[in-house]
This record gives structure tokens, sequence and C-alpha cells, in this order.
């Protein structure tokens, strides 16, 4: 009788851990979909590696063709070098301007655009050089002004999350409020994270 019940309790232990095993293998696989979702396929591989094209991205309401540029070679002969406008739907979309990086964001999301791995690979050579990275969210004047300022604070902490996810260390990154977290501008440029690298 006692053989019986010690059988049925690891048969119960086996198939409990089982289960723990498959859950937890779920879960796993689900976090690194989403987290490759919100980060735009292999925006977070491409980061870590760096970009090795120099790429512009810039929100605009029109399509722009990349455009080459020519400059002569040390050798005489004549280099090609590509800049290439990206233009998300949506209005999200990513601009590097003079040290400050912002991160356009889709009404009523929290998800970084698609490509964004060039505008984080900035930021993270830039802290990696022995700056730190200073993320404050805006968001534009439509709707809710309480919902607005919570979702600007999730964008901020999307920003965040994801340079530390990538290796940049905690306390290279701080999380700042801005005194007016209304952002300037149309509502498509109000709605951004701005990370600004500091000496």
């Amino acid at each position: 009788m006692s053989s019986s019940s010690d059988d049925d309790s690891q048969q119960r232990f086996a198939l409990g851990f089982l289960f723990a095993l498959i859950a937890l293998t779920v879960f796993t696989v689900v976090g690194v979909a989403v987290f490759n979702y919100g980060m735009g396929g292999d925006a977070a591989a491409d980061a870590q590696q760096g970009a090795s094209l120099p790429v512009t991205m810039v929100g605009s309401a029109e399509p722009v063709e990349p455009t080459a540029a020519t400059a002569p070679a040390a050798s005489g002969s004549t280099v090609t070098t590509e800049t290439v406008t990206v233009v998300i739907p949506e209005g999200a979309s990513i601009q590097v301007t003079g040290g400050v990086v912002n991160f356009y964001f889709a009404t009523a999301s929290a998800d970084l655009a698609p490509g964004a791995a060039e505008a984080l690979a900035t930021v993270i050579k830039g802290v990696e050089g022995g700056r730190k990275a200073v993320v404050s969210g805006f968001h534009d004047t439509t709707g809710d002004p309480k919902i607005n300022e919570d979702l600007a604070k999730l964008r901020a902490q999307t920003v965040r999350d994801v340079l530390i996810g990538l290796g940049v260390p905690t306390d290279k990154v701080d999380l700042q409020k801005p005194a007016v977290s209304t952002g300037s501008g149309n509502d498509a440029q109000a709605r951004r994270v701005e990370v600004k690298l500091l000496d």
C-alpha cells in the first residue's frame, strides 16, 4: 500500500515538474517573440553589433528614396556613400540630431519603430565613450492628459529597458520626467522619447 502511495507521489511530482518545464519553455518563447516584435525583428542583435551603414531616420509624410553621394577616395577613385531616410507609417520613426536621439511613437503606442537599431547603437556607443544617457518621455495634446502622461512614462521606460537589455549599465541610463511633459511641435513630433547623451 505504501509502495503504491510512493509511486503515485513520484508520478505526481514528475508530472508537475514536466508541466512546469513546458510552461517555462512557452513563456520564454513568447517573451523572446514579444521582445523581438517590439524591437522590429532583429533590431536588438543589430544594435549590439552596431550599424555598418550611416543611417539617418526622420519622420515624414512622404516616402523618400535613398540618395547617393560621391566622395573622392585617397587613391583618386570615387567612393559612393549612401544616406538612407526611413519613413515609418502612422508617425513612428527615429531621428538622431546633434547628440540627441528622438524616438517618435505612433498614436496610443509604446512600441519602438522598426529600424531602431541604428539609433540604439548611437546611444550605446555614446555610453561606451563615457557619456550618460538621459531618457525623457513626452506626449501630444490630444486625448486625456493623465493617459497621455502615463503613456509618455511607459514609452520612456520602454527605451530605458531596451537599452539596459542591450547591455548598457543601469547607472548609465537616467530616466527623468521633464518639467513639462507635453512635447513641442505637431502631434507626431510631440509623441517622443528624447535621449540626450551627457558628459
